[in-house]
């Protein structure tokens, strides 16, 4: 099928990250959040993002303005429903992605094509809850979206070939590249990923080193880009210890049991940059470790 609208729901980092690479892309995307000021938020952003990239070359100033004027944001939801494919990037729990898919539900076309950004929930049992199993996909983008290449691509057990391949035909499009990854808790990426966070608040909370020490060992010592500590606040702690959660539940081994540090940390509201503290407090000019 021929995909030229695509919607997209939630403005957050994910969701504004992939409207912004598919209106470059050439699509029309229609942006959709609950709150106005999420959506304002996240225009300011991507038309901030676009600019920086204009500045260094990435891009042209009429790319950029071309592909601002192909981006809606809009709080009916009936309107992402009028599109050929629906991107799903709300926050990673479950009920919520749910209510999302069933308010979309009376608003779709026959044609339209579903998909979660989801990082760990199963793909088959969100599909179960729609009138399209078959058209479900899992469409899994990278933070952030615009600099990272690979989108992972996870099949239900119901999707059929042509939903696959119209969204491996999207990711090519978006000059990107695909993994597949089978319908099992978390897919490949925070398979591997986040248990090694996880594991990394684990030698934090023992004591075996310090934020800054755990991080710069694994800079140093295995070449990392980032340290586990950094990188978690980069993604979020709520998300961590949410996949840590489907991981544990999903598999039922007690090697993938959240950190207890990691649950405290959520609970103050301490979720990393997003919120200026994490295992680093960002309120300064200089991020400081917190423990």
């Amino acid at each position: 099928m021929d995909i030229s609208k695509i919607g997209v729901v939630g403005a957050g980092q994910m969701g504004n990250g992939i409207a912004h690479v598919m209106a470059l892309a050439g699509y029309e995307v229609r942006l959709s959040d609950v709150s106005p000021d999420a959506l304002d938020k996240a225009m300011t952003l991507i038309a901030a993002n676009m600019d920086r990239q204009v500045s260094r070359g990435k891009i042209a100033q009429e790319d950029r303005d071309g592909a601002l004027g192909r981006i809606s944001a809009t709080l009916d939801i009936a309107e992402i429903g009028q599109t050929d494919l629906v991107i799903e990037a709300a926050t990673e729990q479950e009920t919520v992605k749910q209510k999302i898919f069933d308010s979309l539900a009376p608003h779709l076309l026959p044609h339209t094509i579903l998909t979660s950004n989801t990082s760990s929930i199963s793909i088959t049992r969100l599909a179960s809850r729609t009138d399209r199993p078959e058209k479900f996909l899992g469409f899994h983008f990278m933070n952030p979206v615009p600099v990272m290449q690979l989108v992972e691509l996870i099949r239900g057990i119901a999707t059929d070939q042509e939903t696959y391949e119209a969204c491996m035909k999207v990711v090519e499009n978006l000059g990107k590249t695909a993994a597949s990854a089978e319908d099992f808790p978390a897919f490949i990426v925070n398979r591997i990923l986040v248990p090694m966070i996880n594991e990394a608040v684990y030698t934090l909370y023992e004591g075996v080193g310090n934020v800054r020490s755990i991080d710069m060992a694994m800079k140093l010592g295995a070449n990392h880009p980032m340290g586990p500590l950094e990188l978690a606040d980069f993604i979020g702690l709520d998300t961590c210890l949410a996949i840590m959660n489907v991981l544990h539940d999903g598999l039922a081994d007690t090697k993938y049991r959240p950190c207890p540090l990691l649950t405290k940390y959520v609970e103050a509201g301490w979720l990393g940059r997003k919120t200026k503290r994490g295992f680093y407090d960002y309120r300064g000019e200089e991020p400081v470790p917190t423990r």
